[in-house]
């Protein structure tokens, strides 16, 4: 079933890919150019998703939306994963007053509102790809790091990580040659995690106006343009956007559930005998 599931997902994602790079390249049509004799011109055969306000294409402009967000997203999700596995390590190995500290302030992190934390972020510096990439990145590193700390934890009392510490190596040999490849396949499958929040979280922030200037192209600021059109009846600004977020962010989700499925032992009870 996880297969099955993880299959479908992966094709959904591939799918979704080509179109994001292949349609903006062979329809040769720039997306930033604006029409306005052509604007909000409904699905058809010449504009397949319709056109928006400014009369430019949204076949072209959501494929190219979606490129964006999905590489503002695995940027945002590689980054909170490298910061939570360092903070976890961190935690993990030192244990004691560190690890206590550590993982107080990793609760207090996680208690604030992220979408607040991330506008307060994204707002002092508008417009900046860098900002909204730390502004997400800084917000959902804490899950990550419970993870690694546990996984670490785990390790520690290992009979081979006992033998290479009584064999004299050192606490970095220990921890780049038994712990790293240990927690890795939790961290990847962290990445995979991360991305539908970051894909949504990005796309909320572009939506209320901090995140990408409009002349981007973000599934986030499509969505904030087919407010005004909705109110005169363009309801495909909103439909083909929204459809591709929603496609987009199930197909991760259900991609890194099958994942962590496929990689998380089964505990001893879910053993059969």
């Amino acid at each position: 079933m996880d297969r099955r599931r993880l299959a479908v997902a992966g094709a959904v994602l591939a799918v979704l890919a080509l179109y994001a790079v292949f349609v903006p390249w062979l329809s040769g049509v720039d997306d930033r150019v604006t029409d306005f004799a052509a604007a909000r011109q409904g699905p058809s055969t010449s504009h397949w998703f319709g056109t928006d306000s400014a009369g430019r294409d949204l076949l072209v402009r959501s494929a190219a939306a979606i490129r964006t967000s999905l590489v503002i997203a695995a940027a945002c999700a590689l980054l909170a994963t490298v910061i939570g596995a360092a903070v976890g390590t961190i935690a993990g190995l030192w244990g004691g007053p560190v690890d206590r500290v550590v993982m107080r302030s990793t609760d207090a992190i996680n208690a604030l509102p992220h979408l607040l934390l991330g506008i307060v972020i994204v707002a002092m510096f508008r417009g900046s790809l860098v900002a909204i990439v730390l502004s997400i990145a800084l917000t959902h590193w804490t899950q990550v790091a419970r993870i690694v700390r546990s996984e670490i934890l785990g390790l520690r009392g290992r009979p081979y990580i006992d033998a290479a510490v009584l064999a004299g190596a050192s606490r970095t040999h220990v921890i780049t040659r038994h712990m790293v490849p240990a927690i890795l396949p939790q961290a990847l499958v962290a990445v995979v995690l991360l991305l539908p929040h970051a894909i949504w979280h990005e796309s909320t922030l572009s939506f209320l106006g901090f995140g990408l200037p409009p002349h981007e192209p973000s599934l986030g600021t499509l969505l904030s343009e087919a407010r005004s059109s909705l109110l005169l009846g363009g309801w495909w600004t909103l439909v083909f956007p929204a459809g591709i977020l929603v496609l987009a962010t199930v197909s991760v989700a259900a991609a890194g559930s099958a994942l962590r499925a496929a990689t998380v032992p089964p505990k001893p009870s879910e053993l059969r005998l």
